[in-house]
């Protein structure tokens, strides 16, 4: 099974990095690295695997290949790492 997110492909295998809110602060938000599987409920569908727990993948998820890639959205959407919160 293959996924496609603003022209990549991802396999089962790939790390890949997102952001993740934290469950207990909803105004923080971390570049958190997660992998690709199978997701298994579906053997037709790829999920995320990040902190024991399964999630769908999507188109509509912000995936990005590379740290660095998440680390500039992040700066773009929620500033700078000092300020510590969301806006």
């Amino acid at each position: 099974m293959e996924l496609y997110n603003e022209n990549r492909e991802y396999h089962a295998g790939d790390i890949v990095y997102i952001f993740y809110r934290n469950p207990h602060t909803q105004d923080v938000a971390n570049i958190q690295a997660a992998a690709v599987v199978n997701n298994p409920e579906n053997s037709n569908e790829l999920a995320l695997f990040l902190y024991e727990t399964y999630y769908p993948l999507s188109s509509e998820m912000a995936i990005y290949s590379t740290e660095e890639e998440a680390e500039q959205a992040y700066h773009y959407y929620y500033g700078n790492d000092s300020e510590g919160t969301l806006e």
